[in-house]
This record gives C-alpha cells, sequence and structure tokens, in this order.
C-alpha cells in the first residue's frame, strides 16, 4: 500500500503558509507522487502560484485538491484564515491518474474521456471527486462517472468559496469536475454520516409540482409537518428555519449513515412555508409517489451519528489507516460541534493519529450522489 505524509498550516501570506508545509515534510516522502492539496478561499487567487511553488519544491508534479470555506487535517479544522493542508501519496505507477474536464455529463462519452478514464492498462474502481457548486449538470456529472467506475463509488465535495471556486488537477481550474481516479490495487474504506436525524416515519409524497409539496399521505402537507415536529416549534415556524429539514429516503438503499444504521437518505433545505395554502417548498424538485420525511438537525444527533460511523469504519479497520480524506458540510463543523475542531478530534480520537486532510464543501458526494449536511470519511487502508 501507498505511504502517506502530510502538513498542515496557516499563515499571514501564502508563501509562509507553503513554507512552513513544506518544512513539516521535508526529509520524508521523497518518493512521493501524488499530492493532495486543499486551501481556504482567503488564498484561492493565490491558488495557480502555491501549486507551481509546490511542485518547484518537491519531487511531487502530480496534484489534485480544491479550495474550501475551511478545510481540515487530523484533529485540527482552519475557518475563516489563510491555511494550506497538504497530503504526499506514494503510489505504485500505473495505480492512479487525475482527471479533469467534466463539464456535462454528455462529456463521458467522448471516446477520448473513456480512455482517460484508466489507471494506466487498468480500469478505474474507485474515484476522489471534486466539483463546481455553480455546474447546475454536478449531480447529473456524478452519477455519469460512476458508470465509468468499477466499483461504481466515488467520494469527494463540493468546492466552497466567497472568491473563486478553484479545483486542482495538476493546474487550476474551475467549473465541472475533477479529481483522481485508482485502480483496485489501492484499497480503501469510506462511510458517510448524517448530520440530520429523522423525526417521524416518511411519508407519501401525493400531491406536488417541481419543489412545491401540497399533500403529504393525500393530506396538507403543512398539517403533516406541523404534527411532525411539534406543539412547541408549531407555535413559532419562523423557529424551524436551520433546525428542521426534509429527508428523501432512497429506495433500495442500505449505504451507512441512515437512520438505524441503513437506509440512506438525502438531506434538503425547507425554502418555504405558505400558511395560507398549507403548503411546503423544498431545496429538490420531488414528484408524487416519492417519499419524504421531516429531520431534526442538532449537535447531540449530529454527534450520535458520527460516533456510529466511527465505529462501523474502524470495525472493518486491521491497523492504523494510512492516510485519509474528509469532506464535510459547511454546515457541520463549528457550527455545529463547536469550534475547536471538535469534529475533527471525533475522528482522531476514535482512529488516532494518521495523515488525513479534507476540505468543508458546498455539497458531498458519496456513490453516486450529492449530499448535504454530512461527512464523508475515506481511507486507505
Amino acid at each position: 500500500m501507498p505511504e502517506f505524509s502530510y502538513a498542515h498550516a496557516a499563515a499571514s501570506t501564502w508563501q509562509d503558509a507553503a513554507d512552513a508545509c513544506l518544512t513539516q515534510l521535508d526529509g520524508v516522502a521523497q518518493d512521493a507522487n501524488l499530492g493532495f492539496l486543499y486551501l481556504t478561499d482567503h488564498l484561492a487567487d493565490d491558488a495557480s502560484k502555491i501549486l507551481a511553488y509546490l511542485k518547484q519544491h518537491s519531487s511531487v508534479r502530480q496534484w489534485t485538491g480544491a479550495v474550501g470555506i475551511g478545510i481540515c487535517a487530523s484533529g485540527c479544522e482552519y475557518l475563516d484564515q489563510p491555511a494550506l493542508a497538504v497530503m504526499l501519496g506514494t503510489f505504485d505507477k500505473g495505480s492512479f491518474r487525475i482527471f479533469s474536464g467534466l463539464s456535462s455529463a454528455e462529456d463521458l462519452g467522448a471516446p477520448s474521456m473513456n480512455r482517460a478514464m484508466r489507471c494506466g492498462s487498468a480500469p478505474a474502481n474507485f474515484a476522489v471527486v471534486h466539483g463546481d457548486p455553480a455546474n447546475a449538470a454536478i449531480a447529473e456529472i456524478i452519477v455519469e462517472l460512476t458508470k465509468h467506475i468499477e466499483s461504481g463509488f466515488v467520494v469527494g465535495g463540493l468546492t466552497s468559496s466567497r472568491r473563486r471556486n478553484v479545483q486542482i488537477a495538476n493546474r487550476t481550474l474551475q467549473g465541472g469536475a475533477s479529481g483522481v481516479l485508482f485502480s483496485s490495487e489501492i484499497v480503501i474504506s469510506t462511510r458517510l454520516t448524517q448530520g440530520c436525524t429523522p423525526i417521524a416515519k416518511p411519508h407519501t409524497i401525493t400531491g406536488c409540482q417541481r419543489n412545491l409539496i401540497m399533500t403529504l399521505d393525500d393530506r396538507p402537507a403543512l398539517d403533516v409537518f406541523i404534527a411532525d415536529i411539534g406543539e412547541t416549534l408549531a407555535r413559532d415556524l419562523n423557529r424551524v428555519g436551520g433546525l428542521i429539514f426534509a429527508g428523501l429516503p432512497i429506495p433500495g438503499s442500505n449505504l451507512p449513515g441512515g437512520p438505524d444504521g441503513g437506509g440512506d437518505y438525502l438531506v434538503r433545505n425547507l425554502v418555504g412555508i405558505d400558511p395560507t395554502n398549507k403548503i411546503i417548498a423544498i431545496g429538490d424538485w420531488v414528484a408524487p409517489g416519492m417519499s419524504m420525511m421531516f429531520c431534526r438537525r442538532d449537535r447531540v444527533a449530529a454527534t450520535l451519528d458520527m460516533e456510529r460511523m466511527l465505529t462501523s469504519i474502524k470495525s472493518g479497520l486491521y491497523g492504523k489507516p494510512k492516510g485519509g480524506l474528509y469532506y464535510s458540510c459547511l454546515g457541520r463543523g463549528a457550527s455545529l460541534f463547536g469550534d475547536n475542531s471538535e469534529e475533527l478530534r471525533m475522528i482522531r480520537d476514535a482512529l488516532g493519529e494518521f495523515p488525513l486532510v479534507g476540505m468543508f464543501c458546498n455539497g458531498e458526494i458519496s456513490h453516486n450522489r450529492l449530499y448535504g449536511y454530512t461527512g464523508v470519511l475515506t481511507l486507505f487502508v
């Protein structure tokens, strides 16, 4: 298996942050040939300079990564400050390949792209993907990409930035999706944790139009909503914003991260309530016959599910992970767990100290779907 080393630092300038990372890496990973680079959006405008500098002062020429409003490393989160997180891996030649240029699902049908979706002579078995939230086709790109992956499984996240939504794929770019493919030679373990917990059983959508839900179980949607959230919250519906969300169960799924450890679901924002017509609007299009449940987002629920996820992934390990990647929602981190890097400390406390980097995203990628309010942990084992 590949060997990993990592470094992370905050500084007032990009060069000081890069130098601090290079100092931490000095004398290690001399044979490294793949780099993961995550930088906070304070440094987004300098991404090209940072990448060129790291290439110049290391042996690594192949790089993947992205910008986030926050980034993370083992036991540490950087928010609202200039910071870098770097992880270097030493992989066998032909076991990985950087890709980019996916701006639509149709791009994956091109003969040249079919050839690009390989690791040397081997088919791609797994992928780490970074995407642009401004691309309306990004969810479709993710679905189509998994059809070119032997395992049908990808992980990653969408960039988050108040400046430029920069991705890194041997160069800096924007738009679409990029990342790195791995052959079956590289062994990984991955899990997803939800930031919400269902508060009642799923309902059937019986009347809807686009993202507007008129009836659930043939009852006015708002009446069902009020019954589920309880009398205290129902007295002041202005309080439900940021606390109550819509959950869309995925039929036939049994991925980790669902209620009671089984049955996956997508969390979507409540974007509007019409008390007069008893209509609810959510942040996704729906169709009659789909299931929907209401979920509560709070620290206790998120912590319990994080603990469940970490117990699950640890039970399948035979030793300490070689390296790891973590993609968490912007709505998690300090705003959900506390401002002392509590989310990343939970991972370190459960699995030990090992090289891990990642970012806080505008959407998290796991399997073949785009999630929200989740954390996606991937370990190289």
